[in-house]
């Protein structure tokens, strides 16, 4: 009984720990289209709606380049992430990357450093690279594949 209650309180949880990792949230066509026309279109629980903001008040120089919207799409999307937001700040910068959070850095810590050169990924915040589903939010530890390494592999 004691077992059924801890897997019943496990499967309730659920939603709320899927939103932490991007796979709860639906991606507005707006964002999609606006921010993923040069890179993956990150979830919003991967930053705090703190460095969400001042990465949205930063497009005119979003890291080296001008990422303007018109003021209706900025605002569609300023909304949608300032509700979607997670609780992961950035570890400081003119701009918040999602590489510098405490959560990203655990949950690669295992990736070499040389791998993050490599030409078939060139960058850390290049998700899709080894994430094959991320541009559609999802980033199952089965659908890993680090070029020059290969799959996954769960450990024991």
């Amino acid at each position: 009984m004691k077992r059924t209650l801890i897997i019943l309180a496990g499967l309730i949880a659920l939603p709320a720990y899927a939103g932490e990792h991007g796979r709860a949230v639906p991606l507005p066509a707006t964002y999609k289209t606006e921010c993923g026309s040069c890179h993956t279109p990150f979830p919003p629980t991967l930053l705090s709606a703190a460095d969400w903001q001042k990465t949205m008040a930063g497009l005119d120089k979003h890291f080296g380049t001008d990422a303007s919207l018109d003021a209706k799409a900025a605002a569609e999307i300023s909304a949608w992430l300032d509700k979607n937001a997670g609780g992961r700040a950035s570890t400081g910068g003119a701009e918040p990357r999602i590489t510098t959070t405490a959560w990203f850095k655990r949950e690669h810590r295992e990736v070499p450093a040389k791998t993050w050169q490599d030409s078939r990924i060139k960058s850390a915040a290049n998700c899709a690279a080894c994430h094959k589903g991320a541009d559609q939010g999802r980033y199952g530890e089965r659908e890993i594949n680090i070029p020059g390494i290969g799959r996954y592999q769960e450990r024991d």
